[in-house]
């Protein structure tokens, strides 16, 4: 499986705002838009971790655990942003894999 693109174009975000179904499970939000709305035709992700989570070191390690999750799940063609709350930092890796497959099922 390949791994999804990063999301880094400005109107790709608009977008999302504009027009992403948002989906709430536990501390994580994850909003999609489809390929045919505007979104990517293959996976794209973006990350949204705020200062909130903690300093630079935590928002990054959240971020690449993220990621690590994001890889494995068969992800359906779009545009996605996943963001996270202070309580994913403390989740276990099998804990945070299930509220992020429940948020891009």
């Amino acid at each position: 499986m390949a791994r999804p693109w990063r999301v880094r174009e400005r109107a790709s975000f608009a977008s999302l705002r504009r027009s992403g179904a948002r989906r709430r499970v536990g501390p994580l939000s994850v909003t999609r838009l489809a390929p045919e709305a505007g979104g990517s035709p293959v996976p794209a992700v973006a990350y949204a971790i705020g200062r909130p989570v903690g300093g630079a070191v935590e928002r990054n390690r959240l971020r690449r655990r993220l990621r690590a999750i994001i890889a494995e799940v068969d992800l359906a063609p779009g545009t996605y942003l996943v963001g996270a709350g202070p309580a994913a930092a403390a989740l276990s890796q099998q804990e945070l894999r299930a509220l992020v497959q429940a948020g891009v099922a």
